[in-house]
């Protein structure tokens, strides 16, 4: 080979080599995960269910944090994770327009909402773009909606019905009940499957009501509760209605009565409502932190931040927002529709509670339904099942 040729050659083996590093500078620049991925936070920051709309967006702040201070990547690539936070309201008709900000805003999941109704109405604005849903809520017709985008991070109403229906009937020992709900999907729903639940344990539903989530004025009712001699009333009414409810039972003397409730009325200020009547009782998806081994842990970290403790979920939007971190890695993208496919297959470590996985409806499969005394001030478990 002449030198000529011997020149041209080494020429072109050069600029292939150059071409070659160029095209993966190139791939590499092109990566399809972006610098920044936003997760969207959708709950009430204000009126009456704000410090649990709080409680949940603590929770989904502090495992953010902690994610992107522990060099979080995603393919290979070091990635920040945003949090987009929105004030549903607890409103149906603002869930919908909050949740399409969130959309417009470009996140890749929604941590919402908390309640049944706004949860329900906003799911289909997010499964128009695949975005996956994780919410708190427990009516079973949110997982019913054939949507693929819908996950729940809890069980749901049919159980916890099943659990406050049965513990009714065969633990507080009555013959005579009343149902009362807050006319929300989530009120409603609960105290229907718990009246359900009752009669097929043969006891007699006495006072069936509904109200609105706003009611306070209960003297008819009281009065009629009287009448009728109900020993044990069911009710899916917010704490402050039902502590309105109590104050009118001891305006009329009927204080020998006992209230089982769902998870809004397993509060701190329904504390104030101790000793009004008999006893107490509260059932709740929503199982608390100090429950699980590694409940103490994240209790202590929680106050750190927010010095104060948990009000309602912080701890299941934590881990929440960690099995959907992993997701996003697992799916090695930040498009939505990846991710929520990752989701479905997925057993994800949650460090709080120890794991989340979901069936084909999004619905949880370890879930379970606590039954909570208060006593003392304080809400002490006295039993819980995922086979009520």
């Amino acid at each position: 080979m002449n030198t000529q040729v011997r020149r041209r050659t080494v020429s072109t083996a050069l600029a292939c080599a150059a071409l070659a590093a160029a095209a993966a500078v190139g791939l590499s620049g092109c990566s399809k995960v972006p610098d920044t991925v936003k997760i969207g936070v959708a709950q009430p920051l204000s009126g009456p269910l704000g410090a649990l709309g709080h409680d949940l967006l603590n929770g989904v702040n502090l495992a953010v944090a902690e994610l992107n201070k522990g060099g979080y990547t995603v393919d290979g690539k070091r990635v920040t994770l945003e949090v987009v936070s929105v004030d549903d309201k607890a409103d149906a008709a603002t869930g919908k327009t909050v949740a399409q900000q969130l959309v417009d805003a470009g996140v890749v999941a929604v941590i919402g909402h908390l309640n049944s109704g706004v949860s329900i109405e906003a799911a289909p604005i997010y499964a128009a773009k695949d975005i996956p849903q994780l919410a708190i809520s427990t009516n079973p017709k949110f997982t019913q909606l054939g949507l693929p985008t819908t996950f729940r991070m809890v069980a749901n109403d049919t159980l916890q019905a099943r659990a406050m229906g049965s513990f009714a009937a065969t633990q507080l020992g009555a013959s005579r009940y009343a149902a009362l709900d807050d006319g929300t999907p989530y009120g409603k729903g609960l105290a229907d499957g718990a009246a359900a639940q009752l009669r097929a344990d043969k006891k007699e539903v006495v006072v069936r009501k509904s109200f609105d989530d706003k009611t306070t004025a209960f003297d008819a009712l009281a009065t009629e509760l009287k009448a009728a001699q109900v020993e044990v009333i069911v009710s899916t009414l917010n704490d402050f209605q039902a502590l309105a409810l109590l104050e009118a039972l001891r305006k009329v003397g009927h204080t020998k009565v006992s209230m089982l409730g769902g998870d809004t009325i397993k509060t701190t200020d329904m504390t104030k409502g101790a000793g009004i009547i008999e006893g107490m009782y509260a059932t709740s998806p929503v199982l608390e932190a100090k429950e699980f081994t590694a409940g103490k842990a994240f209790l202590e970290k929680y106050i750190e931040a927010y010095k104060k403790p948990p009000a309602y979920g912080g701890h299941y939007s934590y881990d929440s927002m960690y099995v959907l971190s992993a997701a996003i890695q697992k799916a090695k993208s930040a498009d939505p529709k990846e991710i929520g496919k990752v989701l479905h297959s997925i057993n994800g470590y949650a460090p709080v509670t120890g794991t989340m996985t979901w069936d084909d409806k999004g619905e949880q499969r370890y879930g379970a339904v606590g039954v909570y005394e208060l006593r003392s001030g304080n809400w002490e478990l006295r039993m819980r099942s995922d086979r009520w």
